[in-house]
């Protein structure tokens, strides 16, 4: 039994340097989900101040109705159609790096989320603290920037966290535009070797391993924003 699993492990990693697969895909994994992480934030973001704003003082009515537009959509369509979207119709004519692609579609759909998940956070910071940002001179984005934004951070972080961990698992769905990421790697080397069980099971262990060390990384700084509260 023994023997027969190291034979399957060195017919699906050593041989022929398959590990190489696995490897490369792992990069084009974290990459895609990094860059598509630091746009779902910026729009997130953005989009949130817009529609608590119009939430709290009914101004920006214009760029509320396109923000509301944008999450009906992205938050009412499967990501994977998303993705064949941008990839095959929006940039069908164009030679356009796969990899670009993913990170516009994933960074596109994440902000939808994030936005409500910072917005949820805004609206549940007590009206005072914009008054006494006012009191101190503050204009209304110094005030949400420097007083509100902060706190509802701390509220939000939980929620956040688990919506990256979302987005990096979103991400095995890259394989539909026919981009080499860590899933697709694991089916190569399957279509390869005609075994499904060692190099599926790889990639499954990890992905379990960085949800695993992001789920970490995200209670120690819970915890750092906790502790510096006292």
């Amino acid at each position: 039994m023994l023997q027969t699993l190291q034979d399957r492990f060195v017919t699906n990693f050593i041989a022929d340097d398959r590990w190489k697969y696995i490897l490369e895909g792992l990069g084009v994994t974290l990459r895609v989900t990094f860059f598509a992480v630091l746009i779902g934030i910026v729009i997130g973001f953005m989009v949130a101040v817009v529609r608590s704003t119009y939430d709290r003082t009914g101004k920006l009515k214009i760029l509320n109705l396109f923000c509301k537009l944008y999450l009906t959509v992205i938050r009412g369509t499967p990501v994977v159609v998303q993705l064949l979207i941008i990839y095959f119709v929006i940039f069908g004519s164009s030679d356009i790096s796969k990899t670009l692609v993913a990170v516009m579609a994933f960074g596109l759909n994440s902000g939808a989320y994030v936005a409500e998940i910072f917005r949820s956070g805004i609206m549940s910071i007590d009206n005072g603290q914009f008054e006494a940002g006012r009191s101190l001179g503050f204009n209304y984005v110094q005030t949400m920037l420097h007083i509100i934004m902060p706190q509802a951070f701390k509220n939000v972080l939980p929620a956040l966290g688990n919506e990256f961990i979302v987005l990096l698992k979103e991400t095995s769905v890259s394989g539909y535009i026919a981009l080499q990421d860590l899933t697709k790697a694991g089916d190569i080397i399957r279509s390869r070797t005609y075994d499904a069980f060692m190099p599926l099971i790889a990639v499954a262990l990890i992905y379990l391993a960085m949800v695993l060390i992001f789920t970490k990384l995200v209670n120690m700084l819970e915890r750092r924003l906790r502790s510096s509260d006292h």
